[in-house]
């Protein structure tokens, strides 16, 4: 599962690293980007030129009767992408990436260590990012909606949304959670993810793998992270 990440690069910043035409909207860093917040995502239009756009991070199918859909799906499995009917079509037409700059995972407690008001050992934060320091491409779908109850001069009566495709953990990840997302580790593996006319389901398979174990580090940070209204470059400080 990824819940949380951060999102700290502009979108020149984020435009130059993957080639792409950046958006005119500005969202801000964010240390604690939570589901339903704007994100950036990178996508390819049919010449395969690539520009960089905003997404409402939950994926709101076409078909759905409201928004409140997409907080169940913040995440979409790997395995069963070609399967499920939400996202069979997308994994074939609507593909993008989506640079993060690290995420937050959270691991069991134990039975020395902090506990909840239950009682029970609580989950401690870590944070998840490249050891060069260089952004994640993390593997994404995206839709379009229409918001029936907006007017039709309405701004937000098109609503663009994505959802993160996770994969299986690799062994640096394992000990923390069983799943992470599919990071894309190269320009080529991007550009094969993005083109449009890629329609093999089984070649863009087996671009979702667990990213090499030596890829990522991790280190535990704040609880303070547990908190979506905490957003500041501190969350990410190791403790």
């Amino acid at each position: 599962m990824c819940g949380r990440f951060v999102s700290s690069s502009t979108p020149e910043q984020i435009g130059a690293y993957f080639d792409a035409t950046a958006t005119e909207a500005v969202l801000g860093p964010n240390f604690n980007v939570a589901p339903t917040h704007d994100v950036y995502g990178v996508v390819a239009d049919a010449e395969r030129s690539r520009r960089v756009d905003v997404f409402h991070w939950g994926l709101i199918p076409s078909w759905a009767k409201d928004r409140k859909v997409g907080y169940k799906m913040i995440n979409a499995r790997a395995e069963t992408l070609a399967e499920k009917p939400a996202f069979k079509k997308l994994f074939a037409t609507r593909r993008c990436v989506i640079p993060m700059d690290g995420f937050y995972e959270w691991m069991p407690g134990t039975a020395d260590g902090p506990r909840t008001k239950a009682g029970k050992p609580a989950k401690r934060p870590v944070f998840v990012r490249r050891v060069d320091g260089e952004p994640l491409a993390v593997a994404g779908l995206w839709a379009v909606w229409k918001d029936p109850e907006a007017g039709p001069d309405a701004d937000d009566r098109w609503l663009h949304s994505a959802t993160v495709v996770t994969t299986s953990a690799n062994t640096t990840m394992a000990p923390v959670h069983d799943r992470m997302p599919a990071i894309l580790t190269d320009d080529a593996a991007w550009d094969v993810w993005l083109d449009p006319a890629m329609g093999d389901l089984d070649e863009l398979g087996m671009l979702l793998v667990p990213a090499p174990a030596e890829l990522i580090t991790l280190h535990e940070v704040s609880t303070e992270v547990n908190d979506v209204r905490n957003r500041g470059a501190h969350l990410v400080e190791p403790i």
